[in-house]
């Protein structure tokens, strides 16, 4: 094999990288735990002075506590890298000066709107509740839906039609107009020039998608028995449970996950554990909901009503998304996520002391305002896991490895301004005429489709085939799946599409996906499209 010449800067970069891993496991449970492993294991009889390091680190290994170490490390080789030492920490956060820029004008739309809202309802950003509403509000934890509270004030900070006017109005400074790089440029509502997949990049990283590949989600495939290859798959899916390895699941969800083994796969993926820290952690945030009342609650309340109660899949899991949600508001551990956001936590102050940073405090403590249609995050997860701190644990990774690229602008792959980019850019390439018909009668194909993409499509596909379509996005650690299905839908109706002359009949043809079979339509869509 050839030896591999790493340059010194590359040398500093990956030294500097792995100096950073080990800090940050420095500082978890995890690192204590292995401490105490080892010491308890010099008691053990096989363990020599002689060979002290081999026997310890043989010990650790046969023990199961290497593979949990190898899972964390995967954890963190998945979270965005820290960035050069030299480069300011807001590159970091978003290369790109204007997207910083448009991310923090936004914020600041939303504070405004957020703190308007409490000025004329007259009420505080947070309260303590008075004991009685503590013991009622601890009584009725677990029946929350039951509950009736006056919301007609309260309205959403903002919804996504808000959220996507923003990113329609992004533009590069530093572009000149006239220099754009094709006509096509000119079809679509993102004016940004970034780099996005086009259908032979994504076949070449989504290979386990072709049509001669088996996938859970097909139910004719034409190579092998569909009953076939499931068994064998959910085989297979026992193997890597239990050989307790993140990186093999990972690869394995790229073919679907069986339904009985998605829950414990996915918390695989994620190394998302249920320890008693883990429980601990969560009990703790409950007793933070049952303390404090802050105006977000409302909000929440509000969304969950508005959304997932009214969906016919969801709405029996009123109580766990209340639960769930209310306890992210107060989860402090969120925050780290800014590292690698383009979004700032917002910053309230304390009543006479505005713009006096020693006065301020994050509001709400994670760091997120909640938006119309954020539950649908939490909601299919419900499905999944039945104990709410299981729950919590998969939904607050999912949100700090994905959805939080779905509500902040920035030029991330994942990023929402580059799926809507890579929607455009295949639909315009791959079905031009659609694309010109719809644009020319006002119906803008990304002002129908956008509403999908926020929301990763929850709430509207069926929960079984939603569920396939996350199965890929943690397979390939990556949203880009979201565009693809996207452009798949509109080239599904295309022939529909043609004949509508306004966008209400451009929306009445795509008003309901819930019959929609995903995996057929990617496949088909990106391996038997003519290039």
């Amino acid at each position: 094999m050839e030896p591999v010449l790493v340059t010194m800067d590359e040398e500093t970069e990956l030294s500097f990288t792995i100096a950073q891993m080990v800090q940050r496991l420095k500082g978890t449970h995890l690192h204590s735990q292995l401490e105490r492993q080892a010491k308890d294991c010099l008691h053990r009889p096989d363990i020599k002075l002689e060979s002290l390091k081999d026997d310890v680190r043989n010990f650790l290994k046969v023990s199961g506590w290497e593979r949990k170490l190898q899972n964390a490390v995967y954890r963190e080789l998945h979270m965005p890298p820290p960035g050069s030492p030299a480069a300011p920490p807001q590159h970091t956060k978003e290369p790109l000066q204007y997207m910083r820029n448009a991310q923090a004008s936004w914020e600041k739309r939303i504070l405004k709107s957020l703190n308007s809202m409490c000025t004329e309802l007259g009420v505080p950003l947070a309260r303590k509740r008075p004991l009685p509403e503590q013991r009622e509000l601890s009584n009725k934890w677990n029946e929350m839906g039951t509950d009736e509270p006056d919301l007609s004030k309260f309205r959403p900070v903002y919804a996504p039609k808000d959220f996507l006017e923003v990113l329609v109005s992004l533009r590069n400074p530093n572009l000149d107009c006239s220099e754009e790089l094709s006509s096509l440029s000119h079809w679509g509502l993102i004016k940004v020039p970034l780099h996005v997949r086009d259908i032979p990049q994504v076949r070449e990283a989504c290979p386990e998608l072709t049509l001669t590949s088996g996938q859970l989600g097909i139910d004719d495939h034409p190579h092998v028995p569909s009953d076939l290859f499931e068994s064998e798959h959910v085989r297979l899916g026992r193997r890597v449970l239990g050989e307790q390895d993140s990186a093999a699941a990972q690869q394995y969800s790229r073919q679907g996950c069986p339904t009985g083994l998605r829950a414990q796969l996915w918390a695989l993926i994620l190394n998302s554990t249920n320890d008693p820290e883990d429980i601990m952690h969560y009990e703790q945030l409950k007793a933070g909901v049952i303390q404090h009342d802050l105006v977000v609650d409302n909000l929440i309340y509000k969304d969950v009503k508005l959304t997932a109660s009214n969906d016919d899949y969801y709405f029996v899991f009123e109580d766990f998304l209340y639960q769930v949600l209310l306890c992210f508001s107060r989860d402090t551990t969120v925050l780290e996520h800014f590292n690698y956001n383009s979004a700032t936590p917002p910053k309230s102050y304390i009543q006479g002391k505005a713009e006096q940073d020693e006065y301020a405090v994050i509001y709400p403590p994670n760091g997120v305002i909640p938006f119309h249609g954020f539950s649908m995050y939490v909601a299919p997860l419900c499905f999944l896991y039945n104990e709410p701190c299981r729950l919590y644990g998969v939904f607050r990774e999912m949100y700090v490895r994905y959805f939080f690229r779905l509500h902040s602008i920035s030029s991330h792959p994942s990023g929402i301004v580059s799926l809507c980019l890579q929607f455009e850019r295949l639909l315009q390439s791959h079905l031009p005429q659609l694309f010109y018909h719809l644009r020319e009668i006002g119906a803008q194909p990304l002002s129908i489709a956008f509403k999908w993409m926020v929301r990763a499509f929850s709430g509207y596909l069926s929960t079984d085939q939603l569920l396939l379509l996350w199965d890929r996005i943690l397979g390939y650690d990556s949203l880009e799946i979201v565009a693809v299905l996207a452009a798949a839908v509109f080239a599904f109706r295309a022939e529909n599409l043609m004949e509508v002359t306004s966008l209400a009949s451009a929306e009445a043809v795509l008003a309901d996906l819930s019959t929609l079979k995903v995996m057929p339509l990617i496949q088909i869509f990106v391996f038997a499209t003519m290039i």
